[in-house]
């Protein structure tokens, strides 16, 4: 733990208490007036702290920023009174829908419907709807086919820092998924 940071650690601590979504070191230091590296400091303090004392909150890194978050095994238990019931759950249709867009992306409707086989416009539509997708710009071949990629709300979601955090597919499971997109 970092000796001299309590005041700071206390007022980082707050800041990330106060805002509803992650937010980077960048962020911490222009609120808090704190250099980047005291803000870095008094996040491995708060870290250290969490993991120490026994505390139902830990930090989390989202989508390239940091927020409190409950510990995984207390959220199970409180989700259904604190969480938004029905935010997080898809249909099995809709997750194989994500996956390959987040396994694929920059992916088009066309491909998406090469991998599954059904037309994909209704699971893309509520996708983008949970704002766990975006179009991130058109396919350079001929009509400009919109491509779709993963969100920030996605990362957060599924408490992932980017999407590189994705588990890895094993080889039977890259396979697959391979295959079926050429159908």
């Amino acid at each position: 733990m970092v000796d001299n940071l309590e005041k700071e650690t206390a007022l980082i601590e707050v800041i990330l208490f106060m805002e509803s979504d992650p937010i980077d070191e960048a962020g911490l230091s222009r609120i808090s007036g704190l250099s980047k590296e005291i803000v870095k400091n008094a996040l491995e303090n708060l870290g250290e702290r969490y993991a120490l004392t026994g505390s139902g909150m830990e930090l989390s890194h989202i989508g390239g920023g940091v927020h409190i978050v409950p510990k995984r095994e207390y959220w199970e238990n409180l989700k259904d009174r604190y969480g938004k019931k029905n935010d997080g759950k898809i249909s099995r249709a809709a997750m194989e829908t994500l996956a390959i867009i987040a396994y694929s992306q920059p992916i088009t409707k066309a491909e998406i419907k090469g991998y599954r086989g059904v037309n994909p416009d209704n699971m893309i539509h509520l996708l983008h709807e949970k704002g766990f997708i975006r179009e991130v710009g058109k396919k350079d071949v001929p009509g400009k086919p919109v491509q779709y990629g993963t969100t920030k709300e996605f990362l957060k979601q599924f408490r992932l820092n980017s999407i590189a955090e994705l588990p890895k597919l094993s080889d039977s499971d890259r396979d697959r998924f391979e295959l079926e997109g050429e159908l």
